[in-house]
């Protein structure tokens, strides 16, 4: 996407079921990660506002600030782990294009298939580890070592939600490729 286009809300590009339970998951977690997309753009501009008023207080007016850098790595974070199920739902994931340019139409949707599997497999794992992480931060109130001491639930919340999200994503893509008749989207 060049500058020029701009930021896109659009159902993604991609195959996707006409009807079915697929189609209708597909469509709704579409319409979540839009949503999301938009809470971390915000996101985004706030850490760096937070960033900068936090070096402008400590250069103009000498108050040092112990927060900044958690709040904004915090909101980065959760803007970074909540989108991710977005830019799968594009392939804006990192790909090898080049086999997809020299690959048969059929071994390429093998390969990606293939590639969707394992990623899957991947993510429903990670996703696994952050709830096992945000349980114990909730259970033992764990907080950074930080002075300002933010609970650590917050981040790993995010990163869980995040990944769950992706998780659900990419099965869906999965579920996608069996699913018949499919249409441009």
């Amino acid at each position: 996407m060049s500058a020029s286009e701009g930021l896109s809300f659009e159902q993604p590009r991609t195959l996707q079921p006409r009807a079915g339970a697929v189609a209708v998951a597909s469509r709704a977690l579409a319409w979540l990660n839009a949503q999301i997309v938009a809470l971390s753009a915000v996101a985004v501009l706030a850490a760096a506002g937070i960033l900068t008023a936090g070096v402008a207080m400590r250069y103009f007016l000498k108050i040092p600030t112990d927060w900044q850098d958690e709040a904004s790595v915090f909101l980065t974070v959760g803007a970074t782990f909540l989108c991710g199920a977005y830019v799968q739902s594009y392939r804006g994931h990192v790909g090898i294009a080049a086999l997809a340019s020299i690959l048969p139409p059929r071994v390429n949707r093998i390969r990606i298939l293939a590639g969707d599997v394992v990623s899957f497999v991947f993510c429903v794992f990670f996703s696994w580890k952050s709830w096992t992480l945000l349980r114990e931060a909730v259970a033992d109130g764990q907080t950074t070592s930080s002075t300002w001491a933010p609970p650590l639930w917050i981040p790993y919340g995010l990163m869980a939600t995040g990944m769950t999200l992706l998780s659900v994503q990419i099965l869906l893509q999965v579920l996608a490729h069996f699913a018949e008749p499919e249409v441009a989207g």
